[in-house]
């Protein structure tokens, strides 16, 4: 199929920091934003796309067409990189196609492909900020348990992005998995609740714990906190929040560290106050060793948006 003859140059380039406003923050500036979707095309390879995808024989029909039947052949239809034209269709934007799709896959295994970066429909709609799709995906009955290369859920990404509306389907569609997804780290060691305090999402980190997220849940990697995170990231409105809902200001880290130890030598001294002042009075002094969770020696986002998702792409070739 000519989707197939697409080149690399025609690649779908998405930033997570870049798409849309944020939980918190202000609406990143045009200048921020990457292209993608439909507009990152020029008008003769999305006329391409589109005829493409218009050729494929999903009409509408009732959803109960099984995948072996004729009308269902663009089911088994795959990119080298293992996508799907679900997938193509999300990531391309043309949400009527693939709103179509959905409908006529309920309850089918095809919702939970996922391409060679382990990526749903259900990731690429959230990546993409495509609420429409996230509902229905979720109304069809798709897995939002399923991790895709590096750990995260769907929910993991609606934390790192900070889209409030997919954040918001996400933990109002699926109330049964809900409660081990917030449990479930990445393969980084980190919760949603980890994700939305490094990115500073105030409002999300209040509604995840209000959801049951574990305010005092530990990185795997090196035992912080959110309260930890919020210090180290010197975000003052973080840190009172936190606090205010109740983080164990005596919680250690692997290194032997409250968030008050993090405290020295960094510039805002009314984090430190605060701390002090809750903190028990035999953890305020610092450990006799060095620290183990030295600024320098931890990275918050070790992953480049552009390295987890380097596979987005009009199509299958590198």
């Amino acid at each position: 199929m000519d989707l197939y003859r697409s080149t690399r140059a025609n690649q779908m380039d998405y930033n997570a920091e870049g798409r849309g406003p944020k939980a918190g923050k202000a609406p990143a500036s045009t200048d921020e934003r990457l292209d993608s979707g439909l507009d990152s095309l020029k008008e003769e390879e999305y006329n391409e796309v589109a005829a493409d995808l218009g050729r494929l024989r999903v009409q509408s029909a009732p959803h109960q067409e099984g995948p072996d039947q004729e009308g269902a052949e663009w089911k088994r239809e795959v990119t080298e990189d293992g996508d799907t034209y679900l997938h193509l269709a999300i990531i391309h934007e043309v949400q009527e196609m693939a709103l179509k799709m959905i409908d006529m896959s309920v309850n089918d295994p095809f919702l939970n492909k996922q391409n060679h970066q382990r990526q749903t429909a259900l990731h690429l709609a959230v990546y993409t900020e495509q609420p429409q799709i996230v509902e229905r995906l979720l109304k069809a009955g798709c897995d939002p348990t399923l991790v895709d290369n590096n750990g995260n859920t769907a929910l993991h990404i609606s934390c790192r992005t900070g889209s409030l509306t997919c954040f918001g389907l996400l933990t109002q569609n699926c109330p049964d998995q809900l409660p081990a997804i917030l449990q479930a780290p990445n393969y980084s060691g980190q919760k949603c609740l980890h994700l939305v305090a490094v990115h500073g999402y105030l409002s999300l980190v209040e509604s995840l714990v209000s959801l049951g997220a574990d305010i005092n849940a530990q990185e795997q990697c090196n035992g912080r906190t959110a309260l930890h995170l919020a210090v180290d990231l010197q975000n003052l409105e973080l840190v009172k929040l936190l606090v205010s809902k109740g983080a164990d200001v005596n919680s250690l880290s692997y290194g032997g560290h409250t968030a008050y130890h993090l405290t020295y030598g960094r510039q805002d001294a009314e984090i430190q106050k605060i701390l002090y002042n809750v903190t028990a009075h035999n953890l305020r002094e610092l450990p006799d060793s060095e620290s183990e969770d030295s600024e320098d020696d931890y990275d918050y986002e070790v992953m480049s948006d552009d390295e987890m998702y380097d596979d987005i792409k009009v199509m299958g070739s590198k």
